[in-house]
């Protein structure tokens, strides 16, 4: 994947990111393929420039896609 996304938009992802609605799904898959939970969002959405309450929170995964992610991720460029 992150080759395919160089390729495309010329720079290699470092993490992946998902969001898990917790009143439907577990993350069950997610926690078996050592994805990170990061917490959970508050349940809130946004339409163009508008912020609104759906009170359908989610819980945050993410899985890096290389060992030194923290440290390219906190590299100021």
């Amino acid at each position: 994947m992150p080759e395919d996304w160089n390729s495309y938009y010329g720079y290699r992802p470092v993490l992946l990111e998902t969001f898990v609605d917790k009143g439907r799904f577990i993350g069950t898959s997610y926690k078996a393929g050592n994805w990170t939970n990061l917490g959970r969002t508050l349940g809130k959405g946004r339409c163009g420039m508008k912020y609104f309450i759906h009170n359908r929170p989610k819980d945050i995964y993410v899985y890096p896609l290389c060992k030194d992610y923290l440290r390219i991720l906190r590299c100021p460029r």
